[in-house]
């Protein structure tokens, strides 16, 4: 798991994995969600969260002068996270699916706010604690990104219960 004390290298490394565990989680949760705006929703996360991965291989082909794309791809396909962001280990995130599966759109989203409150409080603690100018920058830039899904859930979460109330 990542410090904060870490190089950007292992930092970046550690990141695309956290978000391939995430975009994993989305993409279950895709599947599951009981109403069109939150497959919908999940679908975009799930997305999002995929760009989030291209740009971290970017970001580590451009570091580390790697231009062959055939190694990262490789170590991506390879690569199995053994925890999603926010540092939830990937089996108790899996079993956390299993059990949100019955609950309601408002409880997946509810869900889904708890795991994107706890990465950007992560990439808030290893911003605050890193050495390495490079890591700290890549650590803020996470926290943006979790407060956009933040704000998309929130979003998504009111319109639900708006329509929820109407009906």
């Amino acid at each position: 798991m990542v410090t904060g004390k870490d190089d950007l290298i292992p930092a970046m490394i550690e990141a695309y994995m956290m978000e391939k565990g995430i975009n994993q989680f989305y993409t279950e949760l895709s599947v599951k969600a009981h109403s069109y705006e939150a497959r919908k929703a999940f679908s975009e996360l799930a997305r999002w969260e995929a760009e989030h991965m291209r740009y971290m291989q970017h970001l580590y082909q451009a570091f580390t002068d790697e231009r062959e794309m055939l190694s990262f791809n490789e170590f991506a396909t390879r690569a199995k996270p053994d925890t999603a962001e926010g540092g939830m280990p990937m089996k108790e995130l899996e079993e956390s699916i299993e059990e949100y599966a019955f609950l309601d759109d408002i409880g997946a989203i509810m869900f889904a706010l708890k795991v994107e409150g706890n990465e950007y409080n992560l990439y808030k603690k290893l911003s605050s604690q890193a050495q390495d100018t490079n890591a700290k920058v890549l650590f803020e830039e996470l926290m943006g990104w979790e407060q956009k899904h933040i704000e998309y859930l929130m979003g998504l979460k009111q319109k639900i219960e708006g329509s929820l109330r109407r009906a």
